[in-house]
């Protein structure tokens, strides 16, 4: 069984704030109008969170992603949730790390936009992020934080119907480096 832990993160000044909530959990299990799928530019499966997700909503995920045609990289796409707690999947697709010449952190920072676009135009109150490309695409956990929450702070203040943001991260080292960019400026 996993421990889980629920950070909220109290308003002081502008640097933080209590919609923002880090957990350390299976991102399938979340309850919320929207959880994030780290995919594939395919959108039609594979490993880590893309996997989870796949195999815990069953074959309609697939069967609509595949009239999707693809994603591109820093883009997103939304299908129902099918047999998840969450009733949307948000897909996106980060940056492979490359040491941060091609333009890693400007296409990271657009899949944050692009997801926060989609709920916006949705009306959706209540969205759970994974940590976006720290897995097999090799982005530096620490830096990839700094980026999602930069993002997130950008998003909660041009929509105040935002109510919950959820970073759920799939280890205590994930877990640690979002706490710590959170408590950046």
């Amino acid at each position: 069984m996993r421990v889980v832990f629920l950070e909220r993160w109290k308003k002081k000044a502008t640097m933080t704030d209590s919609r923002i909530q880090l957990t350390e959990e299976d991102i399938t299990g979340i309850k919320a109008d929207a959880i994030v799928n780290a995919a594939n530019n395919s959108l039609l499966g594979g490993g880590g969170v893309d996997g989870a997700i796949h195999r815990a909503a069953g074959p309609g995920l697939l069967a609509e992603c595949r009239g999707l045609s693809g994603c591109p990289t820093g883009e997103a796409r939304i299908t129902k949730g099918y047999n998840l707690p969450a009733t949307w999947v948000i897909h996106t697709v980060g940056p492979i790390w490359r040491g941060g010449t091609q333009g890693e952190p400007e296409l990271l920072a657009r899949c944050y936009r692009s997801c926060f676009s989609l709920v916006q135009e949705l009306g959706l109150r209540t969205i759970a992020f994974p940590a976006i490309s720290t897995g097999v695409y090799g982005y530096p956990k620490e830096e990839a934080a700094r980026i999602a929450i930069k993002e997130t702070r950008r998003a909660l203040a041009e929509n105040e119907n935002l109510a919950s943001i959820i970073f759920v991260c799939f280890n205590n080292d994930t877990r640690l480096a979002y706490k710590k960019a959170l408590a950046e400026p």
